[in-house]
C-alpha cells in the first residue's frame, strides 16, 4: 500500500509543511499535543485507581449488610 512512498516524497512533503506552517508553530503544535496525551495519560491512570477505589468501597458495604 505505501510501496509507491518513497523517502524523498516523504521528505518533500516535510519540508513543504515548514515552509507552509514554519518551524515555531509546529513546534508549539508538539508541545501542545504533547501536553495532552500526558494530561491523557494521568486523567485514565486516576479514573482506574478511583474506580478500583469505589469498586473496593461498595463491596465492603455490601457484606456489611
Amino acid at each position: 500500500m505505501l510501496s509507491g512512498i518513497s523517502p524523498w516524497s516523504i521528505l518533500l512533503i516535510l519540508i513543504i509543511v515548514v515552509v507552509l506552517f514554519g518551524t515555531k508553530k509546529l513546534r508549539n503544535v508538539g508541545a501542545d499535543l504533547g501536553s495532552a496525551i500526558k494530561s491523557f495519560k494521568k486523567s485514565s491512570r486516576e479514573d482506574g485507581s478511583s474506580s478500583k477505589t469505589v469498586s473496593s468501597k461498595t463491596s465492603a458495604k455490601e457484606e456489611n449488610k
